[in-house]
């Protein structure tokens, strides 16, 4: 057969890939034949390796780590997690199954981020008998795309990129994660995209695999699409905010009460509590990389201070607003966000400390804290002190330093998987440097 012939016959293999998100808040995992794959879903499974878990962001494993070079597990496939879309330009369809890592015999491995948000959820529902409803809404950059300046928010900025945002929406659609917008952002090329809520394990598998969607869209049509905290030291931040909400097991809300201050239930009110209480620990996990303090500062529409405030957009903890209109129900609408996160974030391992930390406060049967409308910079050091608020870390370092001084926090990870994070953090660290410059910013927007 004439070479041309065979190229023309030639198919590839469609791959389905078993993925995990890492600590560094990367996707990483092994292809198998996706024929290999649909034979058995339930018993899908590929080997993985303990120090895996070490590695940085820049592809370095931390050393020292606690696992070295022994050890073995497996990637096994959860079949009622995977994400499959054609995307135009590729030659075979993006296919991911979210995958856990477990010990050789199935056992779970108790460092594992998926494993963690899961157990953390069965905790949150035998002691409160309510679940979590979750939303991860995610800003991006489009880099180096030459287009012509464009008004924030405008029609045109998001026409001009076209066919981006409706091949977007069409393969999360096909992939299952039901996108809700998409739009044009304050910053340049800037676009953020939402998707429906549900339950908050599969929010977090749907983040991931949205991350994942939109970088691949980008690539096809030439571009090159960035995630990180920051791109550029004064530019404008990306930051992903989680939206949770408590339900019932029958799904009626469990958040609302328009009778209490902020329409928030005594629930909601101790679960957000618990969240502030661990806050300065928290970011060293939802705020994971040294440029992600460039964000994190006040007056940057992100989050810099122990903070629960009603619709505003820089408090760390924020109460969405909701409509009436068209006859429709506060209560179903009715969430708060966690604005103190990125993209660097591993979205299973965040996600499982705002759980517990949620727990914390419930069990502790905190009151709802104060809802503070002023901006905390103006008060004084005694009245932020009254009103329960404290500035957020102003560094990684500074955030890991809090981290190990939360005992609490710190004990929502296994030994081993906190000894794994604070090691590979602090390589990270070693390796970025100490100079939060355009150069960091690059390298970052580089891998994210």
């Amino acid at each position: 057969m004439p070479d041309a012939a065979m190229e023309s016959a030639f198919r590839p293999m469609p791959l389905t890939a078993l993925v995990t998100t890492d600590y560094a808040g990367i996707t990483r995992g092994r292809a198998i034949p996706t024929a290999t794959y649909e034979a058995d879903p339930a018993r899908a499974s590929t080997g993985w390796v303990p120090a895996n878990l070490s590695l940085t962001p820049f592809d370095v494993i931390a050393d020292p780590n606690p696992w070295g070079s022994r050890g073995d597990l497996r990637l096994k496939a959860d079949p009622q997690a995977r994400y499959r879309t054609t995307i135009p330009g590729a030659q075979t369809p993006f296919d991911c199954v979210m995958a856990d890592i477990v010990a050789l015999d199935g056992a779970p491995w108790p460092p594992c981020a998926r494993g963690l948000l899961k157990a953390a959820l069965a905790d949150l529902e035998a002691e409160s008998g309510l679940r979590l409803v979750c939303a991860f809404e995610h800003e991006f950059q489009i880099l180096g795309a030459g287009w012509a300046p464009a008004p924030a928010f405008g029609l045109f900025a998001l026409r001009r990129a076209d066919p981006l945002g409706s091949v977007l929406a069409a393969c999360l659609e096909e992939a299952g994660i039901a996108p809700e917008t998409i739009i044009a952002e304050y910053g340049r090329d800037q676009f953020e995209i939402t998707s429906a809520p549900a339950d908050a394990l599969v929010a977090a598998d749907r983040a991931v695999a949205t991350r994942e969607i939109v970088r691949e869209v980008a690539l096809r049509l030439g571009l090159r699409a960035s995630f990180a905290p920051k791109t550029a030291v004064e530019g404008v931040g990306n930051g992903v905010h989680v939206h949770m909400s408590l339900v019932h097991p029958d799904g009626r809300p469990a958040s609302f009460d328009p009778a209490r201050e902020g329409r928030l239930s005594d629930s909601m009110g101790a679960f957000l509590a618990g969240i502030l209480r661990h806050a300065p620990a928290l970011v060293a996990l939802t705020a994971p990389a040294p440029i992600s303090y460039l964000r994190l500062a006040p007056h940057h529409w992100s989050a810099a201070w122990t903070w629960l405030g009603d619709a505003d957009r820089e408090a760390t903890l924020r109460i969405c607003p909701t409509t009436t209109m068209g006859g429709r129900d506060p209560a179903r609408q009715f969430n708060v966000e966690y604005r103190a996160a990125d993209a660097c974030a591993a979205p299973h391992l965040a996600l499982a400390m705002l759980v517990r930390a949620g727990i914390e406060g419930m069990r502790a049967r905190l009151p709802t804290p104060p809802i503070v409308d002023t901006d905390p910079a103006t008060l004084s050091d005694a009245e932020r002190a009254s009103l329960g608020l404290a500035r957020l870390p102003g560094s990684l370092s500074d955030a890991l330093a809090a981290l190990e001084a939360d005992p609490v926090a710190a004990g929502f990870l296994p030994e081993a998987a906190l000894e794994t994070y604070l090691g590979m953090k602090r390589a990270e660290i070693a390796i970025a440097g100490e100079t939060l410059d355009e150069a960091l910013c690059a390298r970052y927007a580089a891998i994210y």
